[in-house]
């Protein structure tokens, strides 16, 4: 139940857990038993487990790390197990992938696959979430999970820190609960689509072009991507990104709807937009639900 651990170890953690957790009340005066950071890595220390697995404990005994708080109205203690449980591939690390990346940290996503082979350019310091001007020139991937780590110690990180070609996405989606549409060119995300479908995988699309941002959700039987690119032998290689730029406040906008998307995914509540296109306009003021 809790990947190998003894009963008697399980026992220690939960003893350990109780004597540290507090009674607190929500915003809306709702008592619950909380534990704080502190007292997880406590925990977690003198039991020799990891601190993700201290939190599952916790929240299988009805207490709530406090950083997932404000989660609990939405998602409760199962919906909050299911993330920690659960393991995220986000395919590109820039602008989108770096701020869906960070969200699904904050969530309490257990596992994240980062998948991304560049380093930091000048140009992603307008939007690009784990970017700084000391992080030019340093690997996309290696700064988001040493950052990652620095916002939620409980989250593992894989880093694949390559360009990956259709057959290397199969292998590095395996064990992955969904993956996260991330792409700068549209013949990389029919190949991730059709490595998402080897696996039955849900797959997050997302895309920005200047003031304009679209998401949709793909599961392993539908169209996808020729839904809404068109056919992939008649599709180019890059869209009208190229002439029309990525300005922040969009790319910040359909992450975090990615983000939502995967959160709703992992846990059951809500519904998706799949076979749906979220069409955002943000020039225009024009928000519409496109079904595919």
């Amino acid at each position: 139940m809790y990947g190998g651990l003894d009963r008697k170890k399980i026992d220690a953690l939960k003893k350990s857990i109780e004597h540290t957790s507090e009674m607190v009340e929500t915003p809306d005066g709702t008592p619950v038993k909380v534990i704080g950071i502190a007292g997880l890595q406590k925990a977690a220390k003198a039991q020799d487990v990891g601190r993700r697995k201290a939190e599952i404990v916790a929240l299988d005994m009805g207490i709530c790390p406090l950083r997932y708080l404000r989660n609990m109205g939405t998602l409760g203690i199962e919906g909050q197990k299911k993330l920690l449980n659960s393991r995220v591939s986000v395919v590109g690390v820039g602008g989108l992938g770096g701020a869906a990346a960070l969200g699904l940290a904050r969530a309490g996503v257990g596992e994240l696959v980062l998948i991304d082979g560049d380093v930091f350019t000048e140009d992603n310091l307008n939007r690009q979430e784990f970017s700084d001007e000391n992080m030019v020139g340093k690997s996309k991937v290696e700064v988001a999970a040493k950052r990652i780590e620095e916002i939620n110690g409980a989250v593992d990180v894989t880093m694949v820190e390559k360009v990956v070609d259709e057959l290397e996405l199969r292998v590095v989606l395996t064990g992955s609960d969904a993956a996260l549409d991330a792409l700068d060119n549209i013949s990389t995300r029919f190949a991730l689509q059709r490595a998402a479908q080897k696996h039955g995988m849900p797959l997050v699309h997302g895309s920005v072009a200047g003031f304009i941002g679209q998401v949709s959700t793909i599961l392993s039987q539908d169209p996808g991507m020729s839904s809404i690119f068109g056919p992939e032998e008649d599709t180019p290689e890059r869209g009208i990104e190229l002439e029309a730029g990525n300005p922040p406040g969009v790319v910040g906008a359909v992450a975090n709807i990615q983000v939502i998307e995967i959160l709703k995914i992992l846990t059951g509540v809500g519904q998706t937009f799949h076979r749906k296109l979220l069409f955002m306009d943000f020039e225009k003021a024009v928000f519409e639900t496109m079904r595919l």
